[in-house]
């Protein structure tokens, strides 16, 4: 693992192209433009390259990379949703932003081996704007044996779940602060070879965020903005026919997100699993991402027409939905202990309170009821 005297790397190319784009624009560039050139430029971002990013030998591990079973417990969550839809013939999976693809191979895996009727009725489908990730997602189902369609944005007409897990906190954002009471937006300029910052007044849309929220973040507070977030949440809900959308990310309500103490914000960096809160280094080689407002995210669902069933914590949803039957020491004669608590390992690490059990997991539904087994601890 690096250590803080590793030398710092980054893609000398990408920082060419992002300053080229702060000339371009003038000599300053929105920061929320500048992550989406760091993390999606169309050859050179961090998630459009051909760099593997996700992992426990890359920058970060999201839940389905530590165990087959968080796989499982959403099978279990969607055979029951399809179970509420009265078991229509088809029933459409749709992941936006599927990582590397491990999570459709598990659940897949799950329902033939455990759900042959769901299995049956499962369409599953990979939305993914990157080529090389929709190229190492195939390849990760085909090596199991398992099919599903790939497509670069949400389908329309649903019948069954949309779900998300770590997607909207990767969406690039504007960063602002409270400057004497006024709501100010830090760009990013040019100084020789490397970037620095500057105030400018707030993008509209971002003034009528907060406006809608009816807060500001403290005064001399850094804080993001993820106005992208809610958008796709509309979307999803115009794509939905019938069914859920199901989201897991880290975050919070706004009063907390926004909070006066919070005096730096949320956004985050990784590289090789080391956190860092400078966005300026290793350009293209670390991750960036922030926390996501889920009062904004939740209140945009609900305006596009979703009924919101439940916010509950990943730690609450998983356990409802019975992963604690894999903490048991495993019955028979010559039991495997070693895979037992390498089981037991993972499990713990998705529910821990202070890590991946924190992650919010919100689920709204479009003519569809609940309850769902995932929110019996839930609050609406």
């Amino acid at each position: 693992m690096p250590t803080e005297f590793e030398p710092v790397t980054e893609n000398t190319a990408l920082k060419a192209a992002i300053a080229s784009a702060i000339d371009d624009a003038g000599g300053a560039l929105p920061f929320r433009d500048f992550m989406e050139l760091a993390l999606y430029h169309p050859t050179l971002g961090y998630y459009t390259s051909r760099r593997d990013v996700i992992g426990r030998s890359a920058d970060y591990v999201t839940s389905p990379e530590l165990t087959p079973l968080f796989g499982a417990m959403l099978g279990r969550q969607l055979r029951e949703m399809w179970g509420r839809l009265d078991r229509p013939s088809s029933f459409d999976a749709v992941e936006a932003g599927p990582g590397t693809g491990i999570l459709a191979r598990d659940v897949l895996a799950w329902a033939a081996r455990t759900a042959p009727d769901f299995a049956a009725a499962l369409r599953y489908t990979l939305v993914e704007t990157s080529p090389t990730l929709t190229e190492r997602q195939q390849a990760t189902l085909a090596a199991a044996g398992f099919e599903a369609e790939s497509r670069d944005r949400l389908p329309s007409g649903v019948t069954g779940c949309i779900f998300s897990n770590e997607l909207l906190d990767a969406m690039p954002v504007h960063r602002v602060t409270v400057d004497d009471g006024a709501l100010r937006e830090v760009y990013v300029t040019r100084d020789g070879e490397d970037f620095a910052e500057e105030l400018h007044d707030a993008h509209t849309n971002v003034v009528g965020y907060f406006e809608a929220l009816g807060l500001l973040p403290g005064e001399g507070c850094r804080a993001e903005v993820n106005v992208q977030a809610p958008r796709w949440v509309a979307t999803a809900a115009g794509a939905l026919k019938r069914g859920y959308v199901l989201t897991f990310d880290y975050g919070y309500a706004a009063d907390d997100l926004y909070a006066g103490w919070r005096t730096d914000g949320t956004l985050l960096c990784f590289y090789r699993h080391n956190p860092s809160a400078d966005p300026y280094a290793r350009i293209g080689r670390q991750d960036i991402t922030s926390h996501v407002d889920f009062t904004t995210v939740r209140r945009s669902g609900e305006d596009a027409g979703l009924q919101t069933l439940g916010l509950t914590t990943q730690a609450e949803f998983l356990t409802s939905l019975g992963i604690g039957e894999a903490l048991q020491p495993p019955g028979g004669e010559r039991p495997d202990m070693e895979e037992f608590f390498a089981r037991r390992r993972a499990v713990t690490d998705l529910i821990d309170p202070g890590g991946l059990g924190r992650v919010k997991v919100l689920v709204q539904s479009k003519a569809a009821v609940g309850p769902l087994t995932g929110l019996s601890a839930a609050h609406a």
